[in-house]
């Protein structure tokens, strides 16, 4: 079944606590928290002291996805303030190899996510050190942007190629998730689907978060990437 991770961008930002139970109430299988230093990407958001004050809130698994550039140096702050999951861009480190060793070493799992542009190539080699591989559909930086199409390919071939290396790894996706993206990227191969606006803003959650987990998967679509 596929997993969704609402993103906590879209919350709301002064009751975030709340926000956090709400989505662990209507079957969210993790929160997705984005980290954004104002250098890597345009916008800032929240550091390692919203993460560990949300800790005792819920213990639904927090995705914590870094946008920020010197990973290395935060890597212990974010996993003493509770993350499950520290994902780090492959853009943004010339040693990934050294950050996702420490994530792994502190206790937590460890992703890598790549910009829709950057070529999937960059990812390989780490497949085996990794748990979690993120493809983002949109620019990272902001919240409601537009899906980019070309990833569902990029999506595809990292299945592949994980299936090739027999490794166990989520495929996330994130960037323009709605009900027709998220069918067609979880089609692709995507096993976990990573939406902000198109769930927040949803009328009964609950409702949209149990439709999205019976989307098809990989093995029960036909339809061709290449």
């Amino acid at each position: 079944m596929i997993k969704i991770a609402p993103s906590m961008l879209s919350a709301d930002a002064a009751r975030l606590g709340e926000e956090l139970q709400r989505i662990e109430r209507c079957g969210a299988d993790w929160a997705h928290i984005d980290v954004m230093d104002g250098v890597f990407v345009p916008n800032i958001t929240i550091g390692q002291h919203v993460v560990r004050a949300l800790r005792p809130y819920s213990k639904i698994p927090f995705d914590v996805h870094l946008m920020i550039v010197n990973p290395i140096k935060h890597i212990p702050a974010f996993l003493e303030a509770g993350s499950d999951i520290i994902t780090i861009h492959v853009e943004t480190t010339e040693d990934v190899a050294s950050v996702l060793t420490s994530i792994k070493d502190g206790g937590a799992k460890a992703g890598l996510s790549l910009n829709p542009y950057t070529p999937l190539e960059t990812v390989i080699p780490y497949l085996d050190s990794i748990d979690l591989l993120l493809v983002m559909s949109v620019q990272p930086g902001f919240g409601g942007q537009k899906f980019f199409p070309h990833c569902l390919k990029k999506i595809a071939e990292a299945s592949k190629a994980i299936d090739e290396v027999g490794a166990h790894i989520e495929i996330s996706v994130d960037g323009g998730i709605n009900r027709e993206t998220g069918k067609r990227c979880s089609a692709a191969g995507a096993t976990v689907l990573t939406a902000g606006s198109a769930l927040f803003s949803a009328k009964d959650m609950e409702t949209e978060i149990r439709m999205w987990k019976g989307f098809p998967t990989k093995e029960e679509n036909n339809e061709s990437y290449g």
